[in-house]
């Protein structure tokens, strides 16, 4: 086996929750790049069927599925729809996640669970669903979005519930690749640090000074960059590796 086919996807199906916009719309491509079948997963059903169109009309097989993690039962569904129109699900990308500014003392009860409902129970809902299904064929691949935010504490906003909400996601991921590699499923975890999305206005000038200037590569990512790492983790290219954290972040861990 050559060292770039282990990178193919081809003939595997991914799921990516979230996957309409940002990050998410960035790894659906890139799946879909190197082979796979891509489903997308997420609220907001008119802009999943429009990057939808774009990787069909590139060539690429997909789907779109409306569905919101938060809710218990929402995870088998979408397993169930996508089986049915693509086959077994190989990949499962959980990147669905929310992010609030605001400091410890004004986080509404609200706020909190919302962030911890999408960021935390989503992807534990997701990846139950995804193991057990794979479980019963004996392999399968899990990729939770984390973030450098697990690791340290952002400045100059104050978001303790993201941070909570990452640092609980690379935890169960660790956990998950514990318990489930002996049943040939590999769970890791790929954690950005600031990239040019909606979700982070890296040019903001209240922002950019810690965000960027204070960065060893003084600058954000653009979605696309993080692609590739995606993909080493998803394929056999990292076929030795579970329960590991990736971090992504142009060295701003490194200060």
């Amino acid at each position: 086996m050559s060292v770039m086919s282990r990178f193919d996807l081809s003939g595997k199906v991914a799921v990516v929750t979230g996957g309409n916009g940002g990050l998410g719309e960035a790894f659906a491509h890139a799946l879909a790049e190197a082979g796979a079948s891509v489903a997308i997963a997420a609220r907001g059903h008119e802009r999943s069927l429009a990057v939808v169109d774009t990787l069909r009309n590139a060539g690429h097989r997909a789907m779109a599925v409306e569905a919101d993690i938060t809710q218990p039962q929402a995870a088998d569904g979408i397993f169930d729809e996508v089986e049915d129109a693509l086959g077994s699900v190989d990949i499962l990308i959980n990147n669905a996640g929310i992010c609030h500014h605001a400091p410890a003392l004004e986080v509404t009860p609200e706020r909190w669970r919302e962030v911890f409902d999408v960021n935390v129970h989503g992807l534990w809902y997701c990846a139950h669903a995804a193991g057990r299904r794979m479980k019963a064929r004996g392999h399968g691949v899990i990729v939770n979005i984390g973030s450098i935010s697990a690791m340290i504490v952002n400045r100059p906003q104050m978001q303790p519930a993201y941070n909570a909400s990452k640092a609980a996601v690379h935890q169960l991921t660790k956990s998950l690749a514990a318990e489930w590699a002996p049943y040939g499923i590999r769970v890791n975890a790929l954690a950005p640090g600031y990239v040019r999305t909606a979700m982070a206005e890296v040019d903001k000038p209240e922002f950019k000074p810690r965000w960027i200037d204070d960065a060893p590569m003084q600058r954000a990512a653009t979605p696309e960059e993080l692609g590739p790492s995606l993909i080493y983790l998803a394929s056999d290219a990292s076929s030795f590796m579970t329960g590991s954290v990736m971090v992504v972040d142009g060295g701003y861990t490194l200060w």
